[in-house]
C-alpha cells in the first residue's frame, strides 16, 4: 500500500508524484496510456529520421515555473534549447514582427511599422521589470496568492496600480490599439493571446499576450533537447531514484472512496490499489467527477456547476518531415522557432468568431513551430521537423469554406482540412508544399484517443477566459485543489493556475496533500540515492 496513488502521468501528474516522494511519501502513478508524459511526448513516427513532437512543443512557462526549477531536471539529464529568435509574425508584403530575446531588437523592428512603436514596446517591458516577478509568483501558488499579491499589489502602487490593473483587463485588441500605432506590435500581443483561446475582443486577453510577449522576450520559447519527450523522461527518471513505479498500460476506472474520504483507485482490470493518505488525480475535472467519483460521494452543485464547465477550442494539428527549411518570403521568420500566420487582428476576430459560431475557419490562424530551427537534433542537417496547428469549433454546424466539411474528422475530412492549412503556410511561403517528405493528421479524435485529457482537442484542461479562473476554476467556489472528497485532489490544468507546461496544478495539488497530511521522515534506498547524486554534483 501506497501512501498516495496518482492518476495520469502527464507533467501535473509526475510533478506532483515527485514532489510527494520528495516529502517522504511512498507514490504510485497510474498512467492509461502505453507511456508516461500526457501531452509531452516525441516520437518518430512521421519519418524515421525525424523527432515530431506529438503534442506540446515549446514550454516558456516551463523555463519560468518555479516549479520545475525546484527540481532541478538538469541532473536528470534535461537541456534546453531555442531558436535564434523566439517568434515571428509575417505578412504577405514580406515585413514581419519578431519577439527576440533582445527587447531592443523587438523594439527596433515595430519600429518600422510606425514610429514610435519600440518606444511603446520599451514602455511595456519596464511594466514587467516592475511588476514581472511578483506576477509569476502569484501565478504559480495555490489560490488565494496572499503573499504573491500583497508583494504584487505593493509594485502596483508605484507602478500606476489601477491604470496597470485596467490594461492588464483590457481586450487584447483594445491594448494594442492604445499601445501601437502600427500591426506589427498589435499582432505580437493577440497572436500570443490565441496561445489559449482568448480571441481579441476577450476580456483579460491582453494581460494574457502580454504576459506571453514577456515570457518569451525573458526566457524564451525553448524546447527540450532531443525532444518533448526528454521532459517527461527526467521526471521519471527522477522518481525511479526514489523508487516510484509509472504503471503504464494500466487506466484507473474508479476512485475508491469510504465514509466520505478517498481511499485508493481501482483499475480496468479489477485490481484495487490502497492508498494511506490521498489520491490526486491529473484528469480533467469532468472526468474526475463524472467518470470516477461515484455520485453519491458529492454534493448536487458539482453536477449543475460541471453542466456549465467551458472546454477550451478543439484542436486540429499537422506533423511535417520536410526535406529543406520552410521557404518564408519575410525572410526574418526563417530564424524563429514559433511562427503565427494572420494578415491582421481583424483576421483573428473572424477566426475567432467563425469558432464561436461552429464554423470551421476558412481562413485559419496557424501557429506554427520550426523545430530544427530551434534545436539541431530534431532532424538531418538541412532539413526540418516542422509542425502546425489551428483551432475548430467542439461542435460543427457548418464549415466557412468551400469543401462542405461536417466536423466529423474522418481521414477524408482531416485530408482535406490538412491540405486547407497548407494552403494558408503556402501563401506566405510559396514552394513549402513540394519540400513535404511526409505528414501526420492529428485532428481532434486523435488527439484525444492518444490523451484523454485532451477532450475533443481541447489542450488547456478547460478555456482560460475570466469566467473560469481563480475562484471560478475549474467551478465557482474552488480554486484549490482540494474536492468535496477528503483526500481527493485535482491536480490536472483544469485547476488553478490553468494550462500550459509548468507543474502548478500538481505542485499545488501535492503540496495540499502534503499540509494536510503531513510529511515523513525518509532514509529509504530512494532517499539516499538522491542525497548521494547532490553530494555529487
Amino acid at each position: 500500500m501506497a501512501d498516495a496513488v496518482v492518476i495520469g502521468s502527464g507533467p501535473n501528474g509526475l510533478v506532483a508524484a515527485n514532489l510527494l516522494a520528495d516529502a517522504g511519501w511512498s507514490v504510485e502513478v497510474f498512467e492509461s496510456q502505453d507511456e508516461p508524459g500526457g501531452a509531452v511526448r516525441s516520437d518518430r513516427g512521421v519519418h524515421p529520421d525525424f523527432v515530431s513532437d506529438m503534442f506540446s512543443a515549446f514550454y516558456p512557462l516551463a523555463a519560468a515555473s518555479p516549479v520545475l526549477a525546484g527540481l532541478a531536471l538538469h541532473r536528470d539529464g534535461l537541456r534546453w534549447s531555442r531558436a535564434p529568435s523566439v517568434l515571428a509574425h509575417p505578412l504577405l508584403d514580406g515585413s514581419c514582427a519578431v519577439l527576440h530575446a533582445d527587447r531592443a531588437g523587438t523594439a527596433a523592428g515595430l519600429d518600422r511599422f510606425a514610429d514610435g512603436d519600440g518606444e511603446a514596446w520599451m514602455s511595456l517591458c519596464q511594466v514587467w521589470d516592475r511588476v514581472g516577478d511578483d506576477l509569476l509568483r502569484a501565478l504559480f501558488t495555490p489560490f488565494p496568492p496572499v503573499r504573491a499579491t500583497a508583494a504584487l499589489a505593493a509594485h502596483l502602487r508605484t507602478a500606476g496600480g489601477l491604470r496597470l490593473a485596467r490594461s492588464l483587463l483590457l481586450p487584447v485588441r483594445r491594448l494594442g490599439e492604445e499601445e501601437f500605432a502600427g500591426q506589427g506590435g498589435r499582432l505580437l500581443l493577440a497572436g500570443n493571446a490565441l496561445h489559449a483561446d482568448l480571441p481579441p475582443e476577450a476580456a483579460g486577453s491582453g494581460g494574457f499576450g502580454w504576459l506571453m510577449a514577456m515570457l518569451g522576450q525573458r526566457y524564451g520559447f525553448p524546447v527540450p533537447e532531443g525532444g518533448a519527450g526528454a521532459l517527461t523522461d527526467a521526471l521519471v527518471r527522477r522518481l525511479r531514484a526514489h523508487k516510484v513505479e509509472v504503471h503504464c498500460g494500466s487506466r484507473v476506472t474508479e476512485v475508491v472512496v469510504r465514509r466520505g474520504r478517498a481511499v485508493g483507485v481501482r483499475t480496468e482490470n479489477g485490481d484495487a490499489v490502497r492508498a494511506r493518505k490521498a489520491v490526486l488525480a491529473d484528469v480533467s475535472a469532468p472526468s474526475l467527477f463524472l467518470d470516477l467519483v461515484a455520485p453519491e460521494h458529492l454534493p448536487p452543485r458539482v453536477f449543475g456547476d460541471l453542466r456549465r464547465f467551458q472546454w477550451d477550442f478543439a484542436t486540429f494539428k499537422v506533423d511535417w518531415a520536410l526535406d529543406r527549411p520552410i521557404p518564408w518570403s519575410a525572410a526574418d521568420a526563417r530564424s524563429a522557432g514559433t511562427v503565427h500566420l494572420a494578415e491582421s487582428v481583424d483576421d483573428l476576430t473572424r477566426f475567432a468568431a467563425q469558432i464561436a459560431m461552429g464554423q470551421i475557419p476558412d481562413r485559419p490562424f496557424v501557429l506554427l513551430g520550426q523545430m530544427t530551427t530551434a534545436d539541431a537534433s530534431r532532424s538531418p542537417q538541412g532539413t526540418e521537423s516542422a509542425w502546425a496547428y489551428t483551432h475548430v469549433p467542439h461542435r460543427v454546424k457548418s464549415d466557412a469554406g468551400e469543401e462542405g466539411l461536417t466536423g466529423r474528422w474522418d481521414a477524408a475530412e482531416a485530408e482535406t482540412f490538412a491540405d486547407r492549412l497548407e494552403r494558408r503556410i503556402e501563401s506566405y511561403a510559396p514552394g513549402f508544399r513540394s519540400r513535404i517528405m511526409a505528414r501526420r493528421l492529428l485532428p481532434p479524435p486523435v488527439l484525444e484517443a492518444a490523451d484523454s485529457n485532451l477532450h475533443g482537442g481541447a489542450i488547456n484542461g478547460g478555456t482560460s477566459s475570466l469566467h473560469q479562473q481563480l475562484v471560478f476554476r475549474p467551478v465557482p467556489g474552488t480554486g484549490r485543489p482540494e474536492t468535496p472528497v477528503r483526500g481527493l485532489y485535482l491536480a490536472s490544468a483544469s485547476a488553478h493556475p490553468g494550462g500550459g507546461v509548468h507543474g502548478g496544478p500538481g505542485a499545488n495539488a501535492a503540496r495540499a496533500a502534503v499540509r494536510t497530511r503531513g510529511a515523513t521522515t525518509l532514509v529509504s534506498a530512494g532517499r539516499r540515492a538522491l542525497a548521494h547524486r547532490d553530494r555529487s554534483d
